[in-house]
């Protein structure tokens, strides 16, 4: 009797470890398939890139593989940073927040510090059972600022790669700066005949091809952030990139002034620039031969960070991973090239301002949309087409109509922001317009003073407006009211 009753507890033991083996195998089948289901996502984020590119109509431009991404994705004519240089922007793509809700516009300053309640893209998605993964330049880091290792299920990836492969080109062995105008850096270009994985990008495009080799074999969904380091300066490219372009053939700037009209805080003449060896000081004037070689350093820059991306998408297809994958291109903002006499980012204008913007989604259709979209606006739209809950709280909206539909509208206007010592210009664009409000944060009572330009009839932003057309300064002064007061710059 007791060897019954043992051997039928037994056997109900048994069948409970078997239901319960079943039912665990259900449930991670059941999680697989979820998993499977999830689209994955691809971060494309270039630094310094402004929309120089053959997909956005410039026919000097050698970008094939951009230009092929493009042809399957929806490109943005009309996107916008939403501060023209690298940390800020970058915390606005991965905090869905501006700059100016956060207080923070500067390099140094990691946004934890002012928010350290934020959450990421990367922590969203990491909530939602992706793996996470930030590779080259996805946060700034550097000038104090570090990574934020809470965004990433996994270290972030580093490239290792010396900037330059000529020594001769290089910061001076034990530089100390003796007298005024040595300079820091080496020198603003390089063209060497060296392979693509001599420098960062290739290293980052190489470590992104084994990623998505790993990933294949797993049933978890991931979110990868490719950073590329280059078209920023130094303009560095294998010689190969340089040899694409005939430079006697590329564009030469139209307006070597600032606008007429413009405070004269609004514009700057490339500071970042003139620390490089070469490069004269202050505001002298570069001269023609100097502005030719940095427009097609700038130029080659690009083509050799396509090829990288090239790699990179290249890997995807031959994964199998295309198909589930959403795929953006982000740019973090313009760049003047000599415009205005102006070089680098760190205005208001156009030319630092605008950025290119290409959104693929599996079984999509590519097209061109006009719709006005900020950087802001990348977070809660990832979330939504990976159908994540949207996060509360957040100054993005997202545009995933758009993408359904290229010629709904998404918003009237954006805004984004740059500082000038204690001044802080705040930019509201419309289709044609643009109009920038000076003023120091947190002082009421004291007008700001104006900047307006009309695209239409002044693309090229020769001249101040505001003083001319009251009427629209106070039309777009309504659309500055509807956001809330800009904070002051967070102090440590």
């Amino acid at each position: 009797m007791l060897c019954g009753r043992i051997g039928l507890r037994a056997g109900r033991m048994w069948m409970g470890l078997l239901l319960a083996v079943v039912a665990g195998g259900l449930a991670a089948a059941g999680h697989a398939a979820e998993a499977a289901e999830k689209p994955n996502v691809l971060l494309i984020c270039v630094d310094d890139l402004k929309p120089l590119l053959g997909c956005y109509g410039d026919a000097h431009a050698k970008t094939p593989h951009i230009d092929r991404l493009a042809s399957r994705s929806v490109l943005f004519e009309r996107a916008y940073c939403n501060q023209a240089v690298c940390a800020p922007s970058r915390n606005a793509l991965m905090t869905g927040l501006r700059p100016q809700t956060i207080g923070v516009y500067d390099l140094a300053t990691s946004f934890r510090l002012a928010r350290p309640d934020a959450i990421t893209l990367g922590q969203h998605f990491q909530a939602h059972g992706y793996e996470t993964a930030s590779l080259g330049k996805i946060y700034h880091v550097g000038h104090g600022n570090t990574d934020d290792k809470a965004s990433w299920s996994v270290p972030s990836f580093r490239p290792k790669r010396p900037q330059y492969a000529i020594a001769d080109n290089g910061p001076l062995p034990g530089f100390k700066p003796t007298k005024p105008g040595d300079k820091p850096r080496g020198r603003p270009t390089e063209s060497a005949d060296v392979d693509d994985d001599f420098y960062g990008d290739g290293e980052i495009a190489a470590e992104a091809v084994r990623r998505l080799a790993a990933a294949k074999s797993k049933n978890t969904p991931f979110f990868l952030a490719v950073g590329f380091l280059k078209p920023h300066l130094p303009f560095i490219a294998p010689k190969r990139y340089w040899d694409l372009y005939d430079p006697e053939q590329l564009p030469m700037p139209e307006l070597s002034g600032p606008p007429e009209g413009a405070p004269d805080y609004a514009p700057q003449f490339g500071g970042e620039l003139r620390n490089y060896r070469d490069v004269p000081q202050g505001k002298e004037p570069l001269g023609d031969d100097l502005t030719r070689h940095l427009i097609h350093g700038y130029y080659a820059a690009t083509s050799y960070t396509d090829a990288q991306i090239g790699r990179v998408l290249a890997a995807l297809e031959a994964e199998g991973l295309a198909d589930n994958t959403i795929v953006v291109l982000w740019g973090d903002h313009g760049w003047h090239l000599g415009d205005h006499g102006m070089w680098c980012k760190h205005t208001n204008y156009e030319q630092a301002a605008r950025i290119p913007l290409l959104l693929a989604t599996p079984g999509g259709k590519g097209g061109t949309t006009e719709a006005l979209v900020e950087t802001v606006d990348l977070s809660p739209t990832l979330a939504e087409l990976a159908g994540l809950p949207a996060q509360a709280g957040l100054d993005g909206k997202s545009f995933a109509a758009v993408l359904a539909d290229p010629h709904a509208e998404h918003r009237d206007h954006v805004i984004h922001v740059y500082p000038r010592g204690q001044r802080l210009g705040r930019a509201i664009r419309t289709a044609d317009l643009r109009l920038v409000a000076w003023q120091e944060p947190g002082r009421s009572g004291s007008e700001p003073e104006f900047e307006l330009y009309d695209y239409d009839t002044d693309p090229l932003e020769s001249r101040n407006l505001a003083a001319e057309r009251p009427d629209d300064v106070a039309r777009l002064k309504k659309l500055l009211a509807t956001h809330a007061a800009p904070k002051p710059a967070f102090r440590q």
